[in-house]
């Protein structure tokens, strides 16, 4: 089964998860990057965030060479920006065309995913959600060695129930 993971991530959580999912499963990745790559920091960035989703926004992101048909699973991830997915993942799927194809979910955050997860799961109509995980703060609050052990036993899954 041909697998792609494609990612964003802000502070490293899900770059984390997609490197660990990805050699556990061998499978491609691609980040999606914003073309502004100016860095927040704190207060600013949190806000930054914040005024991304109340508005809507679908920030710029860098082009990406993704042909969705060339893949039998595709796993998305995302960070969790004030309960739903970080901008930027939304301005990949606005952009690109999944239909009828199985799909599996990670998104990382830093103590509460509110209606993330439900929220990322629309963004996907007309295909099969497989299974899904979050992480909460992979690097930064949890031993490393749980979180990989936690995603380890999340992609056992995800490949026994997509084989």
């Amino acid at each position: 089964m041909k697998t792609v993971i494609v990612y964003y991530s802000c502070d490293g959580n899900c770059a984390f998860a997609a490197k660990q999912i990805g050699k556990t499963l061998k499978a491609d990745i691609i980040q999606v990057q914003l073309t502004d790559e100016k860095k927040r920091h704190g207060a600013s960035k949190m806000f930054w965030g914040i005024m991304q989703i109340m508005s809507g926004a679908l920030p710029a992101i860098k082009p990406v060479n993704f042909d969705a048909e060339a893949y039998d699973l595709i796993i998305l991830g995302a960070p969790v920006w004030a309960s739903s997915p970080a901008p930027a993942i939304r301005t990949f799927l606005s952009q690109t065309k999944i239909s009828g194809k199985k799909i599996a979910l990670f998104m990382c955050h830093g103590g509460g995913m509110g209606k993330a997860m439900e929220k990322f799961k629309a963004l996907l109509e007309g295909n099969s959600i497989v299974t899904e995980i979050d992480l909460n703060s992979p690097v930064k609050f949890i031993n490393i060695e749980k979180s990989k052990e936690q995603i380890d036993n999340w992609t056992e899954v995800l490949a026994k129930t997509t084989a």
